[in-house]
């Protein structure tokens, strides 16, 4: 298996990123297999949605709808509301697997990789890439 970690800066503002761009290099030119892509944190998660066209931000509208930031969280350390990034892992999940056809992404036309963030309290993120040959 080929494994490696990106670091991405967020900033402190609620994002989608893409990184498509990141892990189609990351699997150029590896043949056939899956790409996995993994953020090991307790408030992130990674999907494949369309960005561009404002599914990203309707994206970011719903999460904010389900997770309002306000004192209703048990989870208490960090600023206003932090218990929500909390629970975001639980319906954006932390990993996705993509399989990989002769060294690209099998995405579909519009399809991207992205990182959700909603913690403002963690600006700078790792990604793990990995590939497993098939």
């Amino acid at each position: 298996m080929k494994s490696h970690i990106i670091e991405v800066r967020t900033g402190s503002v609620d994002i989608v990123l893409d990184l498509t761009a990141r892990v189609a290099e990351f699997v150029r030119g590896e043949g056939y297999g899956l790409a996995s892509v993994f953020v090991p944190h307790a408030t992130a998660g990674v999907a494949i949605l369309e960005t561009g066209a404002g599914s990203d931000i309707d994206l970011l509208a719903a999460i904010r709808d389900l997770l309002p930031k306000d004192d209703r969280w048990r989870h208490r350390h960090g600023t206003a509301g932090h218990g929500a990034d909390h629970v975001l892992p639980g319906l954006v999940a932390p990993s996705i697997t993509i399989p990989v056809i002769d060294g690209s992404l099998a995405l579909g036309t519009w399809q991207s990789v992205v990182l959700v963030d909603t913690n403002h309290d963690n600006p700078i993120r790792q990604v793990r890439l990995s590939f497993i040959p098939g």
